[in-house]
């Protein structure tokens, strides 16, 4: 695991991204939900890391928590030098809007608007934005841009998606469950998108999955259980996502 440290080594990439005995507790009636039990972890600049563990594991919570969509019960997160546990809402909304994109399972575009238009919804709001066909086309879908989503195919309506996400360059891309939707060829290509942007914007990258061949593509693996952060494992070698089969 990544920790920071003021002796860093200058080649060790810095920490974009900690938590720090995070919690996250619901209520239901009387009972009393932990989702997160106590998490510490970093992420370091341009690192791309997966996610495991069964539904229930505390894995959407913490990105969540760490995408600034919902506030801890306890415990610190921080952005570089940003503790986000002491923002207002107001704060949080500035901290969604120039530093992160979020990509989820379902696409959620507007049908009446092409792939151009939906990524533009973004981009006119961001401080040194991509062009939609910037964006676009990094993700493989130059060809596509005035094409509306009815058009396209689940993997590529996703990758318009991924699109919007990054057009604004985050220095975070959270992705929760991208390939859930698809089937193993198209969720390929979705990889490919994602670890292209991770690569050529240096986009410190989260990825969810259930699938645990997925992790092959990352840095490092973090397993999940219960609520707490079981194991981390780094890759010493990647596999590219064409490698995969599931």
């Amino acid at each position: 695991m990544i920790t920071p440290s003021p002796q860093q080594d200058s080649s060790t990439p810095p920490v974009a991204l900690k938590a720090r005995g995070l919690t996250k507790t619901y209520r239901m009636g009387a009972v009393e939900v932990a989702a997160l039990r106590g998490v510490d972890v970093d992420f370091a600049e341009g690192e791309l890391v997966v996610l495991l563990g069964p539904s229930g594991s505390g894995k959407s919570t913490l990105l969540n928590l760490l995408g600034g969509l919902d506030v801890p019960t306890s415990g610190e997160v921080w952005f570089h030098d940003q503790r986000l546990t002491h923002h207002d809402e107001r704060a949080l909304n500035r901290y969604r809007r120039e530093h992160v994109g979020f990509v989820f399972q379902f696409y959620n575009l507007i049908p009446s608007l092409t792939a151009r238009e939906n990524v533009a919804l973004v981009t006119e709001i961001a401080r040194h934005p991509m062009t939609p066909a910037e964006a676009l086309g990094m993700v493989g879908l130059g060809e596509r841009l005035d094409h509306f989503p009815a058009q396209l195919s689940g993997g590529e309506q996703q990758r318009v998606a991924i699109a919007r996400a990054i057009a604004k360059r985050p220095d975070l891309l959270l992705c929760d469950e991208p390939t859930g939707a698809l089937d193993s060829a198209t969720g390929i290509l979705v990889l490919e998108a994602i670890l292209t942007v991770n690569q050529t914007l240096g986009t410190t990258t989260l990825l969810i999955t259930h699938n645990a061949v997925i992790a092959d593509i990352a840095h490092r693996v973090l397993r999940f259980a219960d609520g707490r952060l079981v194991e981390t494992q780094v890759n010493t070698s990647r596999r590219a996502p064409a490698e995969l089969a599931w």
